[in-house]
């Protein structure tokens, strides 16, 4: 009989799913939440994966030129961003700014910006990278 470990565990989950961004949640039936965080910390550390925001986790890869991890996601920051939203149950879509582009009307947005419904108070950052975000107008 195999003996798991709650990292092993853990570190599973992670590289069988398909998803880019985890919540602390999905860990919770694993173990308890002050063990499940103490994991995720030691994950971050060996740069397994990245905090984006409170609770908020992305997968991570090394950096080949800077030997630091960074967000595996295809996308980037980008796309773990509107995925960590969309994970979080919050509405929104992309802003003006970045339709404009899709359109090809506009030059390339520098950073990520989306149209929030609802309350929204969170920080999602990971470095320099932080998603703003524009409010629905009444």
């Amino acid at each position: 009989m195999i003996i798991q470990t709650l990292e092993s565990s853990i570190r599973e989950k992670i590289r069988k799913s398909r998803r880019m961004v985890f919540l602390r949640d999905d860990f919770a039936a694993l173990g308890g939440y002050d063990q499940v965080g103490r994991v995720l910390r030691k994950l971050e550390a060996q740069g397994r994966l990245v905090r984006i925001g409170k609770g908020l986790y992305a997968k991570a890869r090394m950096n080949r030129i800077t030997g630091k991890p960074m967000i595996a996601a295809p996308g980037g920051f980008d796309q773990a961003a509107k995925e960590a939203l969309s994970r979080l149950g919050v509405q929104w879509e992309p802003a003006s700014a970045e339709k404009a582009y899709q359109a090809g009307h506009a030059q390339i947005p520098a950073r990520v910006v989306v149209k929030v419904k609802g309350p929204f108070h969170r920080q999602i950052v990971y470095g320099k990278h932080y998603l703003s975000i524009e409010r629905y107008s009444s």
